[in-house]
Parts: structure tokens; sequence; C-alpha cells
């Protein structure tokens, strides 16, 4: 890159393709950070959005495959890799979600395993995909970041996703009035009715600051943690190029190290995002009020 200091380095590895309206009034993509901020709301993250895309693709192949060459004998190793996650995540659904909707398990499945395929592009060497990228559209100074939960436009998406249908089936299965009575009534609660009046402000204001934080909670989890990982693979290469050789040496093994390591983290994310999403919409089926 042409970056020559850590700092630009950094920086230039932590930007994201941006395209959107320029100053000019003309659509392009953003030539440098000034530019993909004055872009303001309307811009769109090409990198995230693509590689989001493209993982959502393999998703979908790798299953359609497994489902093609599906036998009764002697399962192949994709086959069983398929029948291991399904198993995994249908007990996941069967020991958390208490209601009954037959969307709950594949929308697990879809979010465990295409999250945890975005989150495995961290393991590819920083440098790898955006010096790809740069060689293919002749741009060196090109913006390319290939993870996109390290984008929370992409992790706030699938959480307001997810929101959508708390709100959906709280409604659907609770009514509207059951709904807004979660929202007013509790955890204060009274047979005084002038006394539950007066508590609804309260208790309104404590239940929908726990419904937005559900949301909230469950982007910014997986956007930190996956952003901090990325973060310490980047710093890490810059060690490579601090032209020591004991810096390189130890930035070898430090990448092994963090790499190993990362395998659990990206795992774990994606499992506490599904296990989250199983909790907050069994929540949203129970009608105990």
């Amino acid at each position: 890159m042409a970056e020559q200091t850590a700092s630009g380095y950094i920086q230039h590895h932590l930007q994201n393709l941006t395209f959107g309206q320029l100053p000019s009034g003309e659509w392009g993509f953003a030539h440098t950070a000034e530019q993909a901020k004055e872009m303001g709301f309307w811009a769109f993250h090409v990198d995230t959005l693509g590689w989001s895309v493209a993982m959502g693709l393999i998703f979908v192949l790798l299953f359609r495959m497994a489902a093609k060459k599906a036998t009764s004998g002697q399962p192949g190793a994709l086959q069983n890799l398929v029948e291991v996650m399904i198993s995994f995540v249908d007990s996941s659904v069967k020991d958390t979600f208490h209601g009954r909707n037959p969307l709950i398990a594949p929308l697990a499945l879809t979010i465990f395993v295409w999250i945890f395929l975005m989150n495995a592009i961290d393991l590819v060497p920083v440098d790898w995909i955006p010096v790809l990228a740069a060689k293919i559209t002749g741009n060196e100074h090109l913006f390319f970041r290939a993870v996109p939960t390290t984008d929370p436009n992409a992790t706030l998406g699938m959480a307001l996703s997810v929101f959508g249908l708390i709100i959906f089936y709280s409604i659907k299965v609770k009514g509207i009035g059951g709904f807004l009575g979660e929202l007013t009534l509790h955890p204060f609660s009274s047979k005084n009715i002038l006394v539950q009046i007066i508590l609804i402000p309260v208790n309104f204001l404590l239940e929908f600051v726990t419904l937005v934080a559900k949301p909230i909670s469950l982007a910014l989890r997986l956007f930190g943690n996956m952003y901090a990982g990325e973060l310490v693979f980047i710093l890490i290469a810059v060690m490579f190029g601090a032209g020591i050789l004991l810096l390189s040496g130890l930035g070898i093994a430090l990448q092994w190290a963090w790499a190993v390591f990362h395998i659990l983290i990206i795992t774990l994310q994606a499992f506490i995002f599904m296990m989250l999403t199983i909790v907050y919409l069994s929540m949203a089926h129970e009608d105990n009020h």
C-alpha cells in the first residue's frame, strides 16, 4: 500500500470502500476518509455489502450441495458437517425456545452459519484481499475491508432485522393491547387504578430502554469483538513492516497464536448472536400476563 507510516497503514485498512454522493454533486466512490464522511447517511459500504452477499451465497450453495448429495449410506465430509450443524442448532432451539414457530430453527441456522462465514474472513491475512482488490482495479490507494462484521452498519442491520421480528411476534402473540401492557404496566404494578396510571411513565421508560437495548447490544457486541480482533491482526501486520528481523519473527508467532485463538472468538460470536436471537424471540412468544 502507498501509506508508509504505521498510522496511515492502520487508517487505510480500517476505511471502507464507500459509494455515495460526492461534494461535486455526482455519485461515485470516496477517495479519502473525509469524502466518505461528507457523503452522509445515503453512502453505501460496497465492500461490506459485497462480502455479506458473497458469504450468504456460499452458505446457500454449500447447504444445497450437501442436500443434493445426501445419502442414507456412508455420508461424505460435507454432509457430516451440515448434519452436525443442523443437529446443534436444532437442539439449541429446542432447549431455549418455548413457543411453536417453524421459522425459528431455520432463522437460527442462517444466523449462525452466515455470521460465522463473515467472521471467518478475518483469518485471511489482512493485506491479501485489499492488495488483490487494488491490483484488480489498478488503484493502489483503494480502500477495501473484507470483514463485514467489523462494520457497525452490517451488525446493526442484522440486529434491527431481529428486532423487527421481536416486535412482529410480540404483537401477533399478545395483541397490540398485550404488547402495550408489557411496556406500561411492568415492572411496577398496583391494584389501585390511580397508582397504575401514575406508574405508567416510569414503567414505559424502563421497559422501552430494555426493549431498545436488545438490538443495540446484539449489534455492538458482535461489532466490538470483531473490530478488536481485526485491529490486533493489523497491529501484528505492522510489525512485519518494521524492517527488524526480531519484530518480524515475533509477528509470525503472534499471528499464528492470535489466529488460533480467534477461531474461538468468531465461533463464539456467531453462537452468542444466534442464542440471543432465540431467547429474544422466545420472550416475544410468551403470553403470561
